[in-house]
């Protein structure tokens, strides 16, 4: 029975909980965290940690994307991000880290940045990032926009591109327009493809399951919420609690596999982990996986040194995220933010080992059975 409250006369609305709302119920019995696996598998791809990288050029730039996927992730490269648009992107990098340093009013950040992407789109220079990842021997993961899908997964399939993912703000199986152009028909552009495709985001069952019907592989849900960057809540009105989002896709997940007789579609979780806890929150509501951002930020391989924005930040007319400097008291490496040892009491280093550690201390071996373990709700 869903949760309805009155908000005014003859008007109802359904009560959603977020990460930060629910908690983890521990089960009767403990393991040690050696005996648990994190592994996480979506069509022939195997990996050892459930992380998927938000695909910002913040986080993500070809090395740090064979970094990612050497400690066991998929680090996801935009296709519509500096990598395709500039030879020299540590270069165009720099005066956005300047800029911030200065003190620059953030709304000058944010055109800054559009100004980086007002460039066009260079195949050559997409197919040498590809190139640098796929000759690492990783999984190679990039990221079109629904409107520019079509037109470059041609160019990224060529390239070696073995997971594409199509992500927006919002995305849905079905897009009406009075446009001459035809829109993006998922359903026949996934069939046309011989690689595994991740779409979203989505936000609640209808959008989930539709999605799921048109043969992705994977369902992403959320838009990269993170308080202080996104702005979707602010410039849209739109959003939905993550707890409430992920349990949602999960049904449908759920029912689309007995409607099929067997076919499973991940869910990947996208915003409101801001600690290693809210990983394991989004497990335990349903995700498969999680794909990070701001967390990842403060790793020294970052290419954003320090800033996070999302790829909505970039937007030409209607940004959806600020750039803002990710203010944390200690900078580390890749792997030790994602292994640990770890210094820091609040879950914001160690980020899978503490995954590992939630699975053991509530008795769970693996990810599919973690998703089964109680959750309350905070009065």
């Amino acid at each position: 029975m869903r949760d309805l409250v009155d908000i005014g006369m003859g008007r109802t609305a359904r009560r959603a909980f977020g990460l930060d709302e629910v908690e983890i119920v521990p089960s009767r019995r403990t393991r040690s965290s050696k005996d648990v696996s994190t592994t996480w598998q979506i069509d022939a791809y195997r990996f050892d940690i459930p992380l998927v990288t938000h695909p910002t050029d913040a986080i993500v730039s070809p090395g740090t994307a064979v970094a990612v996927g050497e400690l066991g992730g998929l680090g996801v490269l935009n296709a519509e991000g500096l990598w395709a648009r500039h030879a020299d992107v540590d270069t165009a990098l720099l005066r956005l880290v300047e800029a911030a340093e200065k003190g620059d009013d953030p709304a000058d950040l944010v055109r800054a940045l559009q100004r980086l992407h007002a460039e066009p789109i260079q195949v050559e220079l997409l197919t040498e990032a590809i190139r640098k990842v796929r000759d690492s021997g990783v999984t190679v993961a990039a990221r079109v926009s629904p409107q520019r899908a079509a037109e470059l997964t041609p160019h990224l399939l060529a390239a070696g591109v073995e997971i594409l993912v199509v992500q927006g703000t919002i995305v849905s199986a079905e897009h009406v327009t009075r446009d001459n152009g035809d829109p993006l028909n998922l359903k026949s552009f996934i069939a046309d493809l011989d690689v595994p495709v991740i779409a979203g985001g989505v936000h609640d069952y209808r959008t989930a399951i539709h999605l799921m019907r048109t043969g992705a592989a994977g369902v992403i849900v959320g838009h990269g919420h993170c308080a202080g960057v996104t702005t979707t809540d602010a410039a849209l009105g739109i959003g939905t609690p993550m707890a409430t989002a992920i349990v949602d896709a999960a049904a449908a997940r759920r029912d689309y596999l007995d409607e099929t007789g067997g076919r499973y579609v991940h869910v990947i979780a996208d915003g409101d982990v801001h600690a290693s806890g809210d990983i394991a929150k989004s497990i335990a509501c349903g995700a498969d996986a999680v794909m990070l951002g701001a967390p990842l930020a403060v790793a020294a391989e970052a290419p954003g040194q320090g800033l996070y924005w999302t790829s909505a930040a970039a937007h030409p007319s209607l940004p959806r995220s600020r750039v803002v400097p990710v203010v944390e008291d200690v900078e580390v490496d890749l792997k030790t933010l994602l292994f640990g040892p770890s210094g820091d009491a609040d879950g914001l280093v160690n980020l899978f080992g503490a995954l590992r550690r939630a699975l053991a201390k509530t008795g769970y071996s693996d990810l599919k059975e973690f998703q089964k373990v109680g959750l309350t709700v905070r009065g």
